[in-house]
């Protein structure tokens, strides 16, 4: 399923995990603010995960403060604070700003994490010249079971370039997954494939990707950087997992292309 929303200032929901069946298990939307906006998040069952898309802010928990400055996500690093149930969050903006919010059911209880641009795990994948250079992207982790087993979610940015591929070749994974896309030009586009289907992806669009094999395409000309969130499942929690489509795993072979530049 793809849902495309234009956020307003506020708080604007993409899926209520609630009221929506859409499998999840998530809570997402994006948080749209002014200079001077204040937005506070409390709950007493959900943790929750808050990544800077753009702009300029100071987080505040716990009595912790982080001010947090991000010009875009294409050219900059993120700041996200990933905090348990009963944490009070306070957002202030000191300049128009944009984040990702992402948050689950979850019954432990930890320490507060904020993830900085020195602590981003970053992967160039594609960056020797596979599929002839076609899927070069940067994949992006902030937490994920390795580094946050206490959490319910795992969550990421990938840098999709200008008419490339990602999330490539084809694979799934039993536990649900979104993205939410930004493109670095408003009228960027590309096509994502997923639960069988096949969608124009746009800036500010939301994917729900709960079955069948998974990729993504952004048309030439314009960046792709979108938000990947996973929530585990109970008792099977994503482990970087990846299940590639039998039929295109011959596209792993270093030499894939080479056959085009000999004759075969």
């Amino acid at each position: 399923m793809y849902l495309s929303k234009q956020p307003q200032r506020g708080y604007t929901a993409y899926i209520d995990a609630e009221t929506d069946d859409l499998g999840t298990q998530m809570d997402v939307g994006v948080l749209v603010l002014e200079p001077g906006d204040e937005y506070c998040y409390e709950s007493a069952e959900k943790e929750v995960a808050i990544l800077l898309l753009s702009g300029e802010v100071e987080y505040t928990w716990n009595g912790e403060r982080v001010a947090a400055v991000r010009p875009d996500c294409f050219r900059h690093e993120a700041y996200c604070l990933l905090a348990p149930k009963d944490t009070k969050i306070t957002i202030c903006a000191s300049a128009h700003s944009e984040l990702y919010l992402q948050a689950t059911r979850n019954e432990r209880t930890y320490t507060p994490v904020m993830y900085t641009p020195e602590t981003v795990q970053v992967q160039h994948a594609g960056a020797n010249g596979e599929l002839m250079g076609c899927m070069r992207r940067e994949i992006k982790t902030f937490f994920d079971y390795d580094n946050a087993p206490f959490s319910n979610m795992v969550l990421g940015e990938v840098l999709n370039f200008p008419g490339k591929w990602s999330s490539y070749p084809p694979h799934h994974h039993p536990q649900p997954e979104v993205y939410f896309y930004r493109f670095d030009h408003p009228q960027g586009f590309g096509a994502g494939f997923a639960n069988g289907e096949i969608y124009k992806t746009g800036h500010n669009g939301l994917a729900v990707i709960n079955s069948g094999f998974h990729s993504q395409a952004a048309a030439p000309g314009y960046a792709m950087c979108y938000a990947w969130g996973i929530r585990h499942l109970d008792g099977d929690p994503w482990r970087k997992t990846r299940i590639d489509d039998e039929e295109h795993e011959w596209l792993w072979k270093s030499d894939a292309n080479e056959h085009i530049f000999q004759g075969g």
